[in-house]
């Protein structure tokens, strides 16, 4: 069986590279950068659309608020970045903001921020999926109509990618963020050209277009309100920016700053494009409704529900580059794929955050280790379950899934800095130099700014979503931090009772005596065998026991014992209803309770076969009887292997395929013997 899936496997995520090399999958910033900031680069494309959503509500005249919105985001983006920058290098062992809750403000801090991180890392590959399908589907009828089976068939995909391990998936995905942001710089320089310098009148799509409004003459609270969830929905683009810092050992050294480097390269891209296509989405008129079928107007007329509403980020290309031009299509194409790319982000950050839960015994220790190519392979699979289960119950519609987005973001956010503060207030008892207490104040104004600022944008977010879906979130965080409390109280309490005491006890002074006990069914080689096999430990006592299920069996395997003079007793026990497992362990306790203090070893024969379906027809007795003796204390069970023809004759396939050649791998032609074999031969 392990041959028939290492093939299969080896062909998925290549070979299995040694612990030494792990060096050599560390990133340069060329490569972090996409894999680490593929989300909030590829963020956008959907972000700036969202702001225009929520403004349409109000009618087109509440576009104007757009750009003090996006003012609002690029403050928010350079404070979280700057922020982070602080975070990297106090803590580069890549626990984020984990890590900084957990050591400043306690373990239940901690894992608040964990859980919210995990909820939110399995979103981001459920919304950027979701996303990228709904992109691709505006130009292949398929891919709509069979939304949900595309978007988990590229998760799939996705994981197998990331499963060949970080820096060649980063290689794969290097490129098409690249062009990407290339796409959406160039247009915006066209699109200043054009409109400044040449003049040019360039015009959206819709631009004739006009929306109606829900609810029209908003004023006081109830605009405040639409312009505070305009600004949280635009708060999309930032999600991903804390992958960065969990990342952080994923760097090649020096790296905290090539990781702090890296984050401000993203913080600057990432607000001059989303500024960019804000601008000029303005300029191009382009419009936006939640509703287009009933809410966009042409001629006063709805335009019907067979319109299909293109992003704003394409809209603005084709007003800008012109519809069906080379640049149009090459811009439309990177940003369907970068969007099925910004999941990498989380694909990323999810499975080291969860090797740093595992390590800490909030998760399963399995997290911890590395699979074969130097990737945390249980996390991303796990990543990918989640992610898949999510697009499937909410049918890859991402306008449903950006409703519980970025919730568990600006808990994380808010936390950190909060924790950061904390770490520069403890530092600062403690520091005398007056040039690296400048340094810690000014990163301590940072950090307090930030959480005041992160804090401020939390209580908005829930306020704002809370009905349209953050709820969700919120329980996905509850379920996650419950169950990880549960998982290090069970870790805890196996460690308390494994612990080795000072003085011996009952459980790890030497028994009294160890019985031996062979179970016998008829006798043949494998019993053969166990008995030998038993006989060599020098147990105080040794018997056979075999259960009385069939009379003229057990008749002639005593009369067989007999004529072979077999100096070991054997012990029948009756079975008045034909079970084999209950007898067995019945005696046993029997054993245990007449001498609490000695140790019962039972030797069970065991075949191997060399075929999977020959596992079905035998050692399914030996099977039970393990596992119900592996719960009776003070019992130690041990199985005797006796290798079936089969089993040889699978070992032989082996070795004959590993002395196999491909043709013309083997050179033609004498081969010159060393010295010292033709002075053998010669003897």
């Amino acid at each position: 069986m392990s041959k028939l899936t290492d093939v299969p496997k080896r062909i998925l995520i290549g070979r299995a590279l040694r612990s030494d090399k792990l060096g050599e999958t560390l990133l340069p910033k060329r490569i972090a950068l996409p894999v680490f900031a593929s989300d909030p680069l590829s963020s956008v494309a959907y972000a700036p659309g969202e702001v225009l959503l929520v403004l349409s509500i109000a009618g087109v005249s509440a576009y104007s608020f757009s750009p003090w919105i996006a003012v609002a985001v690029v403050v928010l983006m350079f404070t979280v970045v700057a922020s982070y920058r602080q975070n990297v290098h106090a803590y580069p062992s890549g626990g984020g903001d984990y890590e900084v809750a957990n050591t400043n403000l306690g373990p239940k801090a901690g894992l608040t921020v964990a859980s919210a991180l995990l909820v939110d890392y399995v979103l981001t590959v459920a919304v950027s999926i979701s996303s990228g399908v709904e992109n691709l589907g505006s130009a292949i009828p398929f891919v709509v109509e069979h939304k949900t089976l595309c978007a988990v068939a590229i998760i799939v995909l996705l994981t197998l990618m990331n499963l060949r391990g970080v820096k060649e998936s980063g290689k794969l995905f290097a490129i098409p963020t690249y062009v990407f942001v290339a796409g959406v710089f160039i247009m915006i320089a066209w699109g200043v050209i054009r409109g400044v310098v040449m003049g040019d009148t360039m015009k959206a799509p819709t631009a004739d277009y006009t929306i109606h409004a829900e609810q029209g003459g908003l004023a006081g609270f109830a605009l405040i309100f639409l312009l505070l969830r305009a600004f949280s929905s635009g708060c999309a683009a930032l999600t991903g920016v804390e992958a960065i810092s969990n990342g952080v050992p994923a760097f090649r050294k020096p790296k905290s700053k090539n990781a702090a480097t890296t984050l401000a390269l993203m913080g600057g891209l990432a607000v001059t494009m989303f500024c960019g296509i804000i601008g000029l989405a303005m300029a191009t008129n382009v419009r936006m409704a939640e509703n287009p079928a009933t809410d966009l107007l042409l001629h006063g007329k709805p335009i019907g529900s067979g319109y299909t509403q293109n992003p704003v980020i394409s809209q603005v290309a084709e007003a800008v580059f012109g519809k069906g031009s080379f640049l149009f299509i090459i811009l439309a194409a990177a940003t369907a794929l970068v969007l099925f790319l910004a999941a990498n982000t989380a694909y990323n950050g999810f499975p080291l955050l969860g090797s740093i839960l595992a390590q800490d015994r909030y998760l399963p220790r399995q997290l911890h280790t590395r699979g074969d190519r130097l990737a945390f392979s249980n996390g991303i699979v796990l990543l990918a379950g989640a992610a898949a289960i999510l697009v499937y119950l909410y049918g890859a519609d991402s306008t449903r899934l950006i409703q519980l987005y970025i919730v568990g973001v600006f808990v994380s956010f808010t936390l950190s800095q909060i924790g950061m503060v904390r770490h520069w207030n403890r530092h600062l008892i403690t520091e005398k130099d007056p040039a690296k207490r400048r340094r810690m104040h000014r990163s301590r104004a940072i950090n307090a700014f930030g959480a005041f600022f992160t804090g401020l944008v939390l209580v908005v977010v829930l306020l704002t979503k809370f009905t349209h879906g953050a709820w969700v979130a919120l329980l996905g965080m509850v379920i996650f931090f419950v169950t990880m409390s549960a998982i290090r109280r069970h870790y805890d309490r196996v460690a308390d009772e494994i612990a080795a005491e000072d003085t011996p006890d009952d459980d790890v002074v030497r028994p009294s005596r160890v019985h031996s006990l062979v179970l016998v069914s008829k006798v043949h080689k494998p019993t053969l065998r166990a008995l030998n096999y038993a006989k060599l430990m020098r147990s105080d006592s040794l018997e056979a026991v075999s259960v009385d299920v069939d009379q003229a069996d057990t008749r002639a395997l005593r009369e067989e014992w007999e004529r072979r003079g077999i100096e070991v007793p054997l012990k029948v026990l009756a079975s008045p209803y034909r079970e084999i497992t209950r007898p067995i362990i019945d005696y046993v306790k029997s054993l245990r309770r007449q001498s609490p203090r000695d140790a019962v070893s039972v030797y069970i024969p065991e075949y191997v076969v060399g075929h999977w379906y020959e596992h079905l027809l035998h050692n399914q007795s030996a099977l039970r009887l393990k596992g119900r003796l592996l719960f009776t204390p003070g019992v130690m069970v041990t199985s005797v292997p006796w290798q079936l023809d089969s089993s040889e004759a699978a070992k032989l396939r082996a070795r004959k395929r590993a002395e196999w050649n491909a043709p013309g791998a083997v050179r033609r032609g004498p081969v010159a013997q060393p010295k010292k074999e033709k002075a053998a031969t010669k003897k």
